[in-house]
């Protein structure tokens, strides 16, 4: 079997070392959706000014991905006011059809294998740059809060565009662990958050549409 890195440890190593600086550092964000960015902002928020990217044309249809992001919206709202954290928000242009491009020959694949794994590159990839073309320490993504993703993945594809993008450190993590997916389903049903019932792309949603007609 496959070792697998524990990246909750790693994540924690970097936090030991940024606890030495004299002001925190600043992070960019990738984030889907508000359910996915309550615990992992908890958890940056003290040790990072963070700001949240949000670049999820993937989202299919145009109406849930505005769904997603004005719960986001109201999420960094009641985030500030019960934690004390400002987060800026920065929102790229929604462009779907250019998107699934990419996507579209793996259409018949499965949720988790590669059409999922060229889609969180892309995007991750669209953030990192953004970042590092826009003087930030750190960029990391939410996804590895979620159940469904493959924290092992992404953490592989951090770090291989860490290689890439040079000003900018890809910050570690496996937001799930240490009952951090608890803490997030705490926070969801806290602040009545919107819990979308597919991943986003029109794939998974035509997937989700035959699951619940049955």
């Amino acid at each position: 079997m496959e070792n697998k890195i524990n990246y909750y440890k790693k994540s924690q190593q970097i936090l030991d070392e940024i606890k030495k600086c004299p002001a925190k550092p600043t992070l960019l964000l990738h984030a889907c959706c508000g359910p996915c960015s309550t615990f992992p902002l908890k958890f940056l928020c003290p040790h990072f000014k963070v700001t949240i990217f949000f670049n999820n044309s993937n989202i299919y249809p145009l109406d849930e991905y505005n769904r997603r992001l004005e719960e986001l919206k109201k999420f960094l709202t009641y985030f500030e006011r019960d934690y004390g954290h400002h987060v800026d928000l920065i929102v790229t242009p929604y462009d779907n059809e250019n998107y699934m491009k990419d996507l579209e020959p793996y259409k018949n694949q499965p949720e988790g294998q590669t059409r999922c794994f060229i889609c969180y590159e892309k995007r991750m990839d669209q953030a990192f740059k953004y970042a590092d073309e826009n003087g930030f320490d750190y960029f990391t993504t939410v996804m590895t809060i979620s159940r469904q993703k493959n924290s092992q993945k992404l953490n592989e594809i951090g770090i291989k565009l860490s290689n890439k993008y040079k000003n900018t450190k890809y910050f570690l993590s496996d937001f799930k662990k240490n009952k951090g997916i608890d803490e997030a389903r705490e926070m969801r049903i806290h602040y009545d958050l919107y819990q979308q019932l597919y991943c986003g792309c029109k794939y998974t949603y035509e997937n989700c549409l035959i699951k619940y007609k049955k």
